[in-house]
């Protein structure tokens, strides 16, 4: 079987090796052990290679590089409408060369990727739509778009489109899936926390805004000034890195807030093992492997009602659900440290929950998928 993903997640080169973002390339060894032949067709960036990035584990993969488009501005938008002939030609060869098509989306590589598809009825094809597949959801038109086109049976027909959570009314092509960071051999029974003493909270995540690292900073403020002894490590990197730096200094907050970059997955993994809390205040998200990873090791995920959060948290069961707002969200913080009891059961279940979702379990459905 020929194999190819096409994906907008940025590549880099280190000698013979192809890196890309750790997290999506832990996820595509495990479709890549299953497969022959591999393609790949993404963009490849000239950049520093940093802690967040991982190689494939397979050296034979055939790189075709494509440039990366975006539509931010108008100049950004003029370039990439020159650019989207290429791409489109290039994808397209890629395809009639291809046995399984595996589609990366939302994204625009995505978004073109989506559309592509339609004209190759009877290629094998996978889509992982790895955003937030909720339909009520406020998107991008982009977003809506490829969604739109997917999920139609008549335009996409020979293809399994793997999303998060589980939602009504969905066509028959749409399949929940979930996604995987820790072995059988992780699961631990999760230490059982002391909450009467200084609570950690942990954020890991990208230093963007759509995360909203600024507010889980406030959060954690608002609950200093109301009493609560609380300490935040923030790990991860991105363009707020400096201005979170400065608030926390111009605040007098380094006793409380400590901003840890991006680190390895053992640095994390030791992290989550005694923390008490994880707060992900996002704007949007898909499946966040942060929010699954605190639970697999009993940290309770505080998190905003969007996506399939809701869903992971058992509604309320195995977490806490906040509003994206400062305020609001330390108050229901605050409440919810009342009940130590209900605490320590939540940790539990959390725990119990993540640790079905383990990477030999996230194989086996790879591996159902590609029969």
């Amino acid at each position: 079987m020929r194999f190819l993903i096409i994906s907008h997640t940025p590549h880099k080169v280190q000698g013979t090796a192809l890196l890309a973002y750790e997290p999506y390339i832990r996820e595509m060894n495990l479709w890549l052990k299953n497969v022959g032949e591999v393609e790949v067709i993404a963009p490849l960036v000239q950049e520093k290679i940093t802690n967040l990035d991982k190689k494939y584990d397979r050296t034979d993969i055939v790189f075709n590089k494509i440039p990366s488009i975006a539509f931010t501005n108008l100049k950004k938008s003029l370039i990439s409408i020159v650019k989207i002939p290429y791409i489109f030609v290039k994808i397209c060869r890629s395809i009639v060369r291809a046995d399984h098509v595996h589609l990366r989306c939302p994204g625009n590589i995505g978004l073109l990727g989506s559309v592509i598809q339609v004209f190759f009825p009877s290629k094998t094809k996978t889509v992982k739509y790895a955003g937030n597949w909720d339909p009520n959801s406020r998107q991008p038109l982009s977003y809506r778009f490829q969604k739109s086109i997917i999920r139609n049976t008549f335009l996409s027909r020979n293809i399994k489109v793997l999303v998060y959570g589980q939602w009504k009314e969905q066509s028959k092509n749409i399949k929940p899936f979930f996604t995987a960071t820790f072995k059988d051999k992780d699961r631990l029974k999760p230490i059982e926390r002391n909450y009467n003493i200084r609570l950690e909270f942990l954020f890991i995540g990208s230093l963007v805004e759509g995360k909203k690292p600024f507010l889980a900073i406030k959060i954690i403020e608002a609950l200093k000034r109301a009493g609560v002894e609380v300490q935040l490590k923030l790990f991860g990197e991105g363009v707020l890195m400096n201005k979170l730096n400065a608030y926390v200094e111009e605040n007098d907050l380094k006793k409380n807030v400590q901003i840890e970059g991006g680190q390895k997955l053992g640095v994390i993994q030791e992290a989550l093992r005694t923390a008490h809390f994880l707060i992900l205040p996002s704007k949007s998200e898909g499946w966040p492997k942060a929010i699954a990873e605190a639970m697999f090791f009993g940290t309770i995920p505080i998190a905003t009602k969007i996506s399939c959060i809701p869903y992971m948290l058992g509604f309320g069961k195995r977490g806490l659900l906040i509003d994206p707002e400062i305020e609001a969200a330390s108050s229901m913080i605050k409440e919810g440290l009342q009940n130590k009891d209900k605490l320590r059961s939540m940790s539990l279940l959390a725990c119990e929950w993540a640790q079905n979702y383990t990477l030999e379990t996230f194989e086996t459905e790879i591996v159902k998928l590609l029969e």
